[in-house]
């Protein structure tokens, strides 16, 4: 009778040590678990904007959200494989833009200093909504694809000369 009540113990002592942590540790277990999740690299900006073609998936960001007329705005393209979502490096693109009066404007793609990240500048002439789209191919040998729907952006009046401060 003894032998079962000790093994019976046993078993007690182990369900306890196999318990959830109590109340007063699960705060800190939670604080920790939402420090790892906000160090896991930072996720897509909300102002960014994403397209996809049949090969590929880009993820543009302008540094000025909404655009000014009259004042270069630089544009990040972060450019992946779409089925391996590997980083497509040393290819060849460009991002362009055209409003309602037939203006257009573009700038080729500049590979940046991070792997699949490319760079362009574009000056808005006008101000108003502006159709947006991006084209790529990974090599000259290959043809540019573009994703089916442009974007719009709508650009702010310009600034009045010597409004700004230095």
């Amino acid at each position: 009778m003894n032998d079962r009540r000790q093994l019976a113990d046993g078993r007690r002592q182990i369900a306890a040590r196999r318990r959830p942590p109590s109340a007063a540790r699960r705060p800190a277990l939670l604080l920790i678990a939402a420090a790892c999740l906000c160090g896991c690299g930072p996720g897509p900006n909300a102002s960014d904007m994403r397209a996809w073609t049949p090969e590929f998936e880009f993820r543009i960001a302008a540094d000025v959200v909404p655009p000014r007329a009259l004042e270069q705005i630089h544009y990040t393209i972060t450019i992946r494989d779409n089925k391996t979502h590997e980083p497509i490096a040393n290819g060849e693109g460009r991002i362009f833009a055209t409003n309602a009066d037939g203006h257009s404007i573009y700038d080729g793609f500049a590979y940046g200093p991070e792997v699949g990240v490319y760079h362009a500048k574009l000056m808005f002439v006008t101000a108003g909504d502006w159709a947006m789209n991006v084209q790529f191919r990974r090599d000259s040998t290959k043809a540019l694809q573009k994703p089916d729907n442009d974007w719009r952006q709508t650009v702010n009046v310009a600034e009045e000369p010597g409004s700004t401060k230095p």
